[in-house]
């Protein structure tokens, strides 16, 4: 559809699209020809090791950097050439806390609800509303200087959801969270993606993609190496491992030898367990009876089916970590 100014918006049933983004600095090649679509009311997500691109992807996407090739819409308009109009339509959490820490957590959210035009009763009921849902009501009377690190975090996604944008980024949302504080923020996103909240997300908890996520984009080297729901990355990795303890009485060796033909990738030795990613799940009997003919005395057998762990290390050889103190470009 067109806007007031003849430009187009609205999008369609995309909230964001970016096709072949491209960012370097110097020689490094921060995005190497990133494409992807999300569609509105959803949740995505952009998992990959530190400096694999997804931060630069975020930053592109909300304007505050500048790709140096390819092209990006979000809520239908260009941001590169309409940045303005990207940015009444989205909100962002960063990775470190940005809100003023002379004034208080309630002030802040009063501050920023004005600046977006909320007159003052609106703002105030908005901000009580905000520090109710974050646990914040107390310590919101105090200036944001004497908040710990999660309490700063937590404000700081408050701050994003004032006006609850169309389309949400948020990068490392929870990272400094307390368990308790994590569930209190995906309590409010999910909320808030039930009204049809767009949400792209990067985290390092791999459980939380797996959990909140729709669809996962896998970013490594500057370069989306994987993408689809939860169910079809993990598929991609194995149906399912078996993991049998053999005791003490069997060799590494004719163990793996034993299981190759029914395995998709080759059995691993965890101390005395053998790791076998299953072709299939009917194959599981064929396994337990290979491994008796050599030998094994299985004392225990378990199914194991994969997890984003596993999906993250297969695409990218590497166990996911969390992000340096550095605050550099992820």
């Amino acid at each position: 559809m067109l806007d007031v100014s003849g430009r187009s918006g609205g999008g369609g049933d995309l909230a964001i699209e970016a096709i072949d983004l491209k960012k370097y600095y110097g020689s490094t090649k921060a995005a190497d020809g990133i494409s992807l679509t999300v569609s509105r009311g959803r949740v995505f997500g952009l998992l990959g090791p530190n400096g694999a691109g997804k931060t630069t992807t975020v930053r592109i996407l909300t304007t505050l950097l500048k790709p140096d090739g390819g092209t990006a819409r979000v809520a239908g308009y260009d941001v590169a050439e309409e940045p303005n109009e990207v940015r009444q339509r989205i909100g962002l959490v960063g990775q470190y806390a940005s809100v003023d820490e002379i004034l208080s957590g309630w002030q802040n959210l009063v501050m920023i609800a004005r600046l977006h035009g909320m007159g003052p009763r609106d703002a105030k009921r908005r901000a009580d509303e905000l520090l109710e849902r974050f646990d914040l009501t107390e310590p919101g009377k105090k200036p944001v200087r004497e908040y710990s690190g999660g309490m700063r975090r937590r404000l700081d996604l408050a701050a994003s959801l004032v006006v609850s944008p169309p389309i949400l980024f948020l990068d490392e949302p929870t990272t400094g969270l307390d368990p308790s504080g994590r569930a209190a923020t995906w309590e409010v996103i999910s909320t808030m993606t039930k009204g049809g909240t767009t949400v792209l997300l990067t985290t390092q908890y791999l459980e939380e993609a797996d959990q909140f996520a729709e669809r996962i984009a896998v970013i490594d080297h500057g370069k989306v190496v994987a993408e689809g729901t939860p169910a079809q990355l993990k598929a991609r990795v194995s149906n399912a491992n078996l993991v049998v303890h053999l005791g003490d009485n069997l060799d590494e060796g004719p163990a793996r030898s034993a299981v190759i033909q029914y395995t998709v990738g080759e059995a691993q030795l965890r101390g005395r367990e053998l790791v076998v990613p299953l072709r299939d799940l009917e194959s599981t009997g064929d396994v337990v009876k290979a491994l008796a003919a050599v030998g094994a005395s299985l004392e225990q057998i378990s199914i194991a089916k994969a997890s984003m762990d596993d999906v993250f290390f297969e695409l990218t050889g590497r166990p996911q970590v969390s992000h340096d103190e550095t605050g550099q470009q992820q």
